[in-house]
């Protein structure tokens, strides 16, 4: 069963439900090293914290403006977004730039223009005079979110009418085949899609969420952040890069925090089970794992078999895997079942 409450009517409407109903709860727990450096918000303060910034950008700006998020992972970027969703600010989440991501960052911000660019003080000053050199823009708007902000300096946040079809951000497509395509997700389609993988993953109020996904994608931002508020329950989260270096982060952090729901793309999967050693699966313990979803890209059996051997030792059971299918043009989940 999940949490009574009205509670799916927007994403505004959501957290500020969950901060009446339980404001000290832990809703994110953000793994900075991957492992022990742990940074926690409670829905309380996420909301605080997002309406100050709403504050200033209903202050500065216009409804319906776009607002790039330039972010690597971590609770900044989660408050980032709140704040553009209490603003009615459309969010548009990017990659990191770098330089396998700078052309498509480019081609983003040429469809979206935004008007606004949010990020931290580190990622400031490493974006700012790239952003007016190689974007060929100059007109956008800074704010550094991880600075304090004063309460009294800033405008008071003002809350605001959302209907369904009101649109809550932009998910641009990958852009593999051709320029990336920007998604108008509402609310509405939010909404419906946290019911549909709550349903489909029959997710419960004792659900635990743990993910590496990258938070501007869509498996990332719509499975592992919002499902969780959805749910009402913990999301303990890292980097990709921090999976990526030691695959045994990720199912150390599921054996520790007794995650019930996890996963990612097939290639994590195959990932673990010939990089992970005999001596690493003895400390860890999957039996808490059950549902561990495959997506984004060709589901393999040849992988799932040989994670379910590899792992089997350590409590992972094969039927917890839930091959499924999601884009970005469906919000997310599509369909999916289990192994």
């Amino acid at each position: 069963m999940l949490r009574s409450a009205c509670t799916d009517e927007n994403l505004v409407t959501l957290l500020r439900h969950r901060v009446d109903q339980m404001p000290d709860a832990c809703a994110y727990v953000f793994l900075m090293d991957g492992e022990h450096q742990e940074q926690s918000i409670t829905y309380k303060e996420l909301d605080s914290r997002a309406r100050m910034i709403a504050g200033y950008l209903q202050a500065t700006h216009k409804a319906g403006e776009r607002a790039l998020l330039l972010y690597p992972s971590g609770l900044d970027y989660i408050v980032a977004f709140f704040a553009c969703l209490y603003a009615e600010l459309i969010a548009v989440p990017v990659y990191p730039p770098s330089r396998h991501h700078l052309r498509r960052l480019e081609a983003i911000i040429h469809d979206a223009t935004p008007t606004i660019i949010l990020t931290t003080t580190e990622w400031q000053s490493k974006l700012q005079g790239n952003g007016q050199e190689n974007w060929g823009q100059n007109c956008f708007d800074w704010l550094v979110t991880d600075q304090q902000l004063s309460g009294n300096a800033t405008p008071g946040w003002k809350a605001y009418l959302l209907k369904p079809d009101s649109l809550a951000f932009l998910q641009y497509t990958s852009g593999s085949t051709g320029t990336p395509k920007g998604v108008m997700v509402s609310h509405g389609n939010l909404m419906a899609n946290q019911r549909a993988i709550q349903a489909a993953f029959k997710h419960s109020d004792d659900t635990v969420v743990v993910g590496w996904l990258p938070f501007y994608h869509d498996m990332g931002l719509i499975g592992n952040i919002l499902q969780p508020l959805y749910l009402g329950v913990p999301a303990i989260l890292m980097s990709p890069m921090a999976f990526l270096e030691k695959p045994i982060r990720w199912l150390n952090t599921i054996s520790k925090y007794r995650a019930t729901t996890s996963g990612g793309p097939n290639f994590a999967y195959e990932l673990c089970a010939r990089k992970i050693t005999p001596e690493q699966i003895n400390t860890i313990d999957l039996s808490c794992w059950n549902l561990a979803f495959n997506g984004s890209e060709p589901v393999r059996s040849t992988t799932l078999n040989r994670f379910a051997d590899v792992f089997s030792s350590c409590g992972f059971r094969k039927t917890a895997f839930f091959p499924c299918y999601g884009l970005a043009e469906a919000t997310l989940f599509v369909t999916g079942r289990a192994y």
